[in-house]
C-alpha cells in the first residue's frame, strides 16, 4: 500500500497551500505531476532540495513526476520575489545549464519504473516554433490583464516598475501546464508558495483552452529560524555540484545548523520515516551537545546527493580540528578544503628557500614563526610531547623541519598542545 502523498508532506511540515479536489485526485489513482526548475545556474543549490524532495515523496507514493527544466522560461525570468528584473540568458548558457541540471535531477528520480517512472522535459521544446502572434492570439487572449494585475509577483513589481517580458512570465508558466495536461496527461503542478500564482493561473488557461480540470499543491519556501536565507553562506549559494561546493563544505553546512532549524530540515530534505526522527529527536533532547540532529541530517543528504565516500571524507576533515586525523587525511584534502577547514586558524607565511635550507625545529617555532615567544617554551613544549607537525608529534628536538614536511607543496600545519593550530603557508614568491 502506497503512502498518502498529501498525509506526507504534512506531517513532514512542508504544506503550504492545495487546490480543493486535489486530494481526492491523488487518492484516485495514479496521477502526473510536474515541477519547474530555473536553469539560471549550471548547478541546482540546497535550496531547490525541497523541491526534488517533493518529487521524490510524489513518485514514491506512486504518482508519476515530471521535472519541467525551463529552457524557454529561463529566457524570460520569474519575477516572482525579484525585486529587479534579472539578466536575460543566452539560449548556449541555457542548454549547459540544463544539461548540467538534468544529471543532477536523475541522481534523485526513478527514471525505469514502468508507468511511474520520472521524465524531465524542457519547455523550449513546444516554444522553439510557437510565433508571438500566435501565443497571444491562442493563448493571451483568455487571461486578462485584471486578472494578471491580482497576482503577487505583479503587484510587489508596480511600483519599482516590472516589463512586459516579466509581466508575461505567467502566461507562459500558465501554457506549460496546459500543454503538458493536453500532451502528458498532466493534472497536478506543484512548486514553492511563492508559485501559487503562476500555477493557478495554469488551471485557468486549462479551464478555459481546454474545457479540463487541473489542480495545484504548494510548499512553504524554506526558511531559518534567524531569519537569514536558507541556502546561503557568507561565501555565497550552496550548491550540489561538488565544484561549485565542495562535499566537505556541503557536509558543514548542514551540520552547523541550529537545534530548530535541525527539527525541521530533517523532516524535509531526508528520507527518515516518522518514527526515525522521532527518536531522534529523544536522543537530541537527551543529549543536545552530541548534536544527534544535525549530524543524522548532514550524513543523510550528503551521501544523497555526493557519496558514501564523500560523507566519510567530510567527516575526516572535519574531525582534523578536533585531534583526529593524520597527514594522509591532511594529504587528501583540497587547497580549497584544507584552507576552509582550518579557517581562522592564524596563518604565517615562510619562504620556500628557507624552507628547502632546513630550519631546525626550535628555530622554526619561534623564531621563523612566532608560534613560541621563546626557544625555551618552545623547547619545553616539544620535550613534552606536545608539539605536532601536519598531526605527526614531533620527539625529537633536534628535528629539522624541510621540504618533507610541506603538503601540498605550500602548507605545514603546525600544532601548539590539543587545539591550538597554525597554518604555514609556503611561498616561493618571498
Amino acid at each position: 500500500m502506497k503512502s498518502s502523498f498529501i498525509e506526507e508532506l504534512r506531517w513532514r511540515g512542508m504544506l503550504h497551500d492545495i487546490m480543493p479536489g486535489t486530494e481526492e485526485l491523488l487518492n484516485s489513482g495514479s496521477v502526473s505531476g510536474y515541477i519547474g526548475f530555473d536553469p539560471t545556474s549550471d548547478s541546482l543549490g540546497v535550496g531547490n532540495l525541497a523541491q526534488i524532495m517533493t518529487l521524490l515523496h510524489f513518485q514514491k507514493a506512486g504518482h508519476k513526476p515530471i521535472a519541467l527544466v525551463g529552457g524557454a522560461t529561463g529566457m524570460v525570468g520569474d519575477p516572482s520575489g525579484k525585486s529587479q528584473e534579472r539578466n536575460l540568458l543566452t539560449l548556449d548558457i541555457l542548454e549547459h545549464n540544463l544539461d548540467c541540471q538534468r544529471k543532477q535531477l536523475e541522481r534523485f528520480l526513478d527514471f525505469n519504473c514502468g508507468d511511474n517512472s520520472a521524465e524531465i522535459v524542457n519547455n523550449y521544446e513546444w516554444y522553439k516554433e510557437f510565433r508571438f502572434l500566435d501565443f497571444i492570439r491562442d493563448v493571451g487572449k483568455h487571461i486578462t490583464v485584471n486578472y494578471m494585475l491580482t497576482k503577487d509577483s505583479v503587484k510587489n513589481r508596480m511600483e519599482s516598475g516590472i516589463s512586459f517580458t516579466e509581466f508575461s512570465y505567467q502566461l507562459v508558466q500558465g501554457y506549460d501546464f496546459y500543454y503538458l495536461w493536453k500532451n502528458k496527461n498532466c493534472k497536478l503542478q506543484m512548486g514553492g508558495s511563492d508559485q501559487w500564482g503562476n500555477i493557478v493561473t495554469g488551471t485557468e488557461l486549462i479551464r478555459r483552452m481546454g474545457g479540463g480540470d487541473a489542480f495545484a499543491l504548494t510548499t512553504h519556501l524554506v526558511t531559518k529560524a534567524d531569519g537569514t536565507k536558507f541556502g546561503k553562506t557568507e561565501e555565497g549559494n550552496v550548491w550540489l555540484d561538488p565544484a561549485k561546493t565542495s562535499p566537505y563544505k556541503f557536509y558543514q553546512f548542514w551540520l552547523n545548523v541550529s537545534d530548530d532549524d535541525a527539527k525541521k530540515y530533517i523532516r524535509i530534505f531526508t528520507l527518515f520515516e516518522k518514527e526515525e526522527i522521532e527518536k531522534l529527536e529523544a536522543e537530541h533532547t537527551t543529549t543536545p551537545h552530541m548534536r544527534t540532529l544535525q549530524k543524522a541530517l548532514a550524513k543523510d543528504v550528503t551521501i544523497r546527493v555526493h557519496s558514501e565516500q564523500d560523507y566519510t571524507f567530510a567527516v575526516e576533515a572535519s574531525e582534523l580540528l578536533f585531534g583526529k586525523g593524520t597527514k594522509e587525511s591532511l594529504q587528501k584534502l583540497s587547497d580549497q578544503d584544507l584552507e576552509a577547514v582550518f579557517e581562522g586558524v592564524p596563518q604565517v607565511n615562510i619562504p620556500q628557500s628557507e624552507i628547502e635550507k632546513g630550519i631546525p625545529v626550535i628555530d622554526f617555532l619561534s623564531v621563523n614563526t612566532t608560534i613560541f615567544p621563546s626557544k625555551g617554551e618552545a623547547r619545553k613544549m616539544l620535550t613534552g610531547g606536545g608539539v605536532f607537525i601536519n598531526k605527526e608529534k614531533v620527539e625529537d628536538v633536534n628535528f629539522v623541519v624541510g621540504m618533507s614536511s610541506v603538503i601540498k607543496e605550500k602548507y605545514i600545519l603546525a600544532q601548539k598542545g590539543k587545539k591550538n593550530y597554525y597554518l604555514i603557508i609556503v611561498n616561493a614568491e618571498l
